[in-house]
């Protein structure tokens, strides 16, 4: 597999579901959600929307306008069961109800850009397995997974056997060595795979984690499968509205803007309490991100 290029990822995620979908007779009714602003993708990672079931989280990103999606894995696995069946659940669960999830979001004009499914030590041979089945059910091209250093070569085989590149995305968590938090940790795991394993560059945990986002994408933008765009306070502070925080936002968005590097930027609510309207803040994120790159 030749190394995909930033470039050419982006021109995938704007242009193949819609030709598709032509190829097919259309949307059925539905037209493609334009959020586009300026050659960046504005899109959202699905948990955004973790307080609702995944038909309304859809549905809400249509209201806001909202074109592109990274869908978390909690609105596809079943919430609240043991572990056991859980396992179960993935090894077992039809691979017919994912080309049905996929079908929701052709149906409301969203592009499924990639699937949340996060590796853990826990997870046997076949998890692993039916993790990349699922994508490619999903008809997604990548995977964003919250995982560790360690399991990135075992990772690597899967990817490899399914051609789907799988996405390290980290948190602000810098005392565990095996885990996704700063540069160093990042390129780690580049460095095993140059073809299947890249980055999710979660700006807001990275910049909690001491990190610098503006350097590490200038260095390290063809290997950026998304951004999430959230704030966040330095030394490891909490999350807030956007433009609250330390997360330079609008460096990083004008970055993605000046360059032409076709990397979705989605946004992921995490700032919210008890009692907000999700739609309203994820719809003022969107609004932050449209005002950014518009000036």
């Amino acid at each position: 597999m030749s190394k995909i290029t930033r470039r050419e990822a982006g021109r995938r995620i704007l242009m193949s579901s819609a030709a598709a979908m032509a190829a097919a007779g259309g949307l059925r009714g539905a037209q493609w959600i334009n959020s586009v602003v300026r050659g960046v993708q504005v899109g959202a990672q699905s948990y955004s929307f973790r307080d609702r079931p995944l038909g309304m989280a859809i549905d809400a990103m249509r209201t806001i306008g909202l074109g592109e999606c990274e869908l978390w894995q909690g609105h596809v696995e079943p919430q609240h069961l043991p572990a056991d069946q859980l396992t179960f659940w993935r090894e077992t669960a039809p691979l017919s109800d994912f080309h049905r999830i996929r079908g929701q979001f052709d149906k409301a004009g969203i592009r499924l850009y990639a699937y949340n499914y996060s590796f853990n030590k826990d997870m046997n041979g076949a998890e692993f397995d039916r993790g990349f089945a699922m994508a490619k059910a999903l008809g997604v091209r990548y995977i964003t997974a919250s995982s560790y250093i360690s399991l990135v070569p075992r990772i690597q085989e899967y990817a490899r056997k399914y051609k789907i590149v799988v996405a390290m995305h980290g948190h602000d968590d810098t005392s565990d060595d095996d885990a996704f938090s700063t540069a160093a940790t990042f390129e780690k795991a580049l460095a095993m795979s140059q073809h299947y394993i890249a980055v999710n560059l979660d700006i807001g945990h990275f910049v909690a984690a001491g990190g610098d986002p503006v350097s590490f994408i200038q260095q390290h933008h063809d290997r950026i499968v998304t951004i999430h765009i959230k704030d966040r306070k330095k030394d490891h502070g909490p999350n807030m509205p956007l433009g609250q925080g330390d997360t330079p936002i609008i460096p990083v968005l004008h970055l993605l803007r000046d360059n032409q590097w076709e990397i979705p930027a989605n946004i992921e609510y995490e700032y919210g309490k008890p009692g907000m309207d999700t739609v309203a803040e994820v719809q003022k994120c969107y609004a932050y991100c449209r005002k950014a790159l518009e000036t």
